[in-house]
């Protein structure tokens, strides 16, 4: 039983998972079993040339990001499990208890965080009935998001990045995942408003 399932290794998927790994030496997250579901081959990263995002070398290829990103997460936070090469196919259960069924393998989690990109060819059974066409695409690309609210699907349920209905842009993506990570340690805290920082000072 995962304590928070990520499905997505993309922009947001990888800096929401950063963000929780991260704060394991905090007691209210020292026992949490973080995964991620690290499927990327439609990522939109794949043909992505980097020159205006915050903190990237200009002329950084988004399939290098993609390889470092998850690297960055193994060496950094190994006690965060990296499922590579599968897809979710659907998602049942309620809050403190999904399941989440993939090509290969049927995990169990109690929160789950959606972050696999805008394209209409979105397709995992249970949550379907949230989705609804982007409200920040032009809809000659018919784009789809979830209905959310401040990222919140239903309980239990987040969504981040482009899935949850912010524009294309890497720096928003990594915020979208950043925050929901946020709001899981706040509520992990028991509702005491949270994030994690390290500091030269420490």
């Amino acid at each position: 039983m995962f304590d928070v399932l990520i499905i997505g290794g993309g922009v947001s998927g990888i800096s929401c998972a950063l963000v929780l790994g991260s704060a394991h030496n905090k007691p209210y997250a020292a026992d949490k079993k973080i995964g991620i579901i690290a499927h990327q081959k439609a990522s939109s990263l794949q043909e992505a040339l980097f020159n205006n995002a915050y903190g990237i070398a200009p002329g950084k290829l988004g399939s290098e990001l993609l390889t470092e990103s998850t690297q960055h997460l193994a060496d950094m936070y190994p006690h965060v499990a990296q499922i590579p090469n599968e897809k979710v196919l659907s998602v049942s259960g309620e809050a403190g208890n999904f399941t989440v069924t993939t090509n290969k393998n049927v995990y169990l989690t109690k929160i789950i965080v959606v972050g696999i990109g805008s394209a209409n060819t979105f397709a995992i059974e249970g949550l379907m009935q949230y989705v609804m066409p982007h409200k920040k695409a032009i809809p000659e690309k018919n784009r789809i998001q979830l209905a959310n609210e401040d990222h919140k699907v239903s309980d239990g349920i987040y969504v981040i990045g482009t899935l949850a209905g912010w524009r294309s842009q890497l720096a928003i993506a990594a915020g979208s995942g950043a925050a929901v990570a946020t709001d899981i340690l706040t509520l992990w805290n028991g509702g005491n408003q949270s994030q994690s920082h390290d500091s030269i000072r420490k």
